[in-house]
């Protein structure tokens, strides 16, 4: 009977989850190391075995804003709210960049991750977090370049001194992005398990969506009957209030911020109960 006892005691039970909205925090937390271990792979590796290396961190969102201000700014001549050209266009690639990285591959977190979750258990939600994190630290180092450029117009008189006593409300903005990344691309994920083509209807439909972002043009020269549709675009309020806050044009509009957030949490929390839903038999489909 003692030998029975010692046999039916067990460190860890692996069962399914008994919620579809449960994210198991405490869980994750446990394994917190090997979050970290994604986050510094994918940190690594990106850019591994090529000639600059982390500078690609900066060369990408230059020589983007650089064809922006090239193509729209000078060819198309579109406004950018007086604003100088570079400025406003990096603000709107600085921000782009990261919501549309943690929606792109977080959406293929299973058909990538199979050979892994096939073989060792942890907590599946770990993998498209930590893409997140890995993408909040290439927006941070892209916010310092963005800041390297508002310095230096500041400096040289080009452009005055404008950030907002609103920049409290910075880190909303991140959070808001952070959730809505993440919400879309568990739902996109889970699509993609059983439709493969979907990741290449993912890329082209992010690229649409910019064109559907106030991230080449001001929101205040759109015509009012066209403002409805982009403000319901729950990124056109974040790039309105990045550029009002720190480069004192655009929008700070609290209701269209509100939204978002709403809209966001939503998201998140309808992508979670389907990535764990996924989750319970995506070996089966993938």
């Amino acid at each position: 009977m003692q030998k029975n006892q010692q046999i039916d005691h067990w460190d860890t039970i692996i069962e399914p989850r008994g919620s579809l909205f449960d994210l198991k925090i405490r869980e994750i937390a446990q394994y917190k190391d090997l979050l970290i271990l994604f986050v510094r792979r994918d940190l690594v590796a990106q850019y591994k075995q090529t000639v600059l290396g982390p500078l690609w961190y900066f060369i990408q969102p230059i020589l983007t804003t650089l064809t922006y201000v090239l193509i729209f700014g000078n060819v198309a001549g579109l406004s950018t709210d007086g604003l100088p050209k570079l400025l406003f266009y990096l603000a709107g690639v600085t921000c782009w960049r990261y919501f549309s990285n943690s929606l792109t591959k977080t959406s293929n977190t299973f058909t990538q991750n199979a050979s892994i979750f096939g073989k060792v258990y942890f907590p599946r939600a770990i993998m498209p977090i930590s893409i997140t994190i890995t993408n909040l630290v290439m927006f941070g180092i892209q916010l310092l370049l963005f800041f390297a450029f508002y310095t230096y117009y500041v400096s040289t008189g080009k452009f005055e001194f404008s950030i907002q006593s609103e920049i409290l409300l910075f880190p909303l903005l991140i959070i808001i992005m952070m959730l809505l990344g993440l919400g879309f691309g568990f739902v996109l994920s889970s699509m993609t398990t059983k439709y493969r083509d979907m990741k290449h209807l993912i890329t082209f439909g992010v690229q649409l969506l910019m064109y559907g972002t106030p991230v080449i043009y001001p929101l205040s020269t759109i015509p009012d009957q066209y403002k409805v549709i982009l403000m319901a675009n729950p990124m056109t309020a974040i790039l309105e209030s990045f550029r009002f806050i720190f480069l004192g044009a655009g929008t700070m509009d609290y209701f269209q911020l509100a939204y978002s957030g709403i809209f966001s949490v939503a998201i998140f929390v309808v992508g979670l109960a389907i990535f764990n839903r996924t989750e319970k038999n995506f070996m089966d489909t993938v």
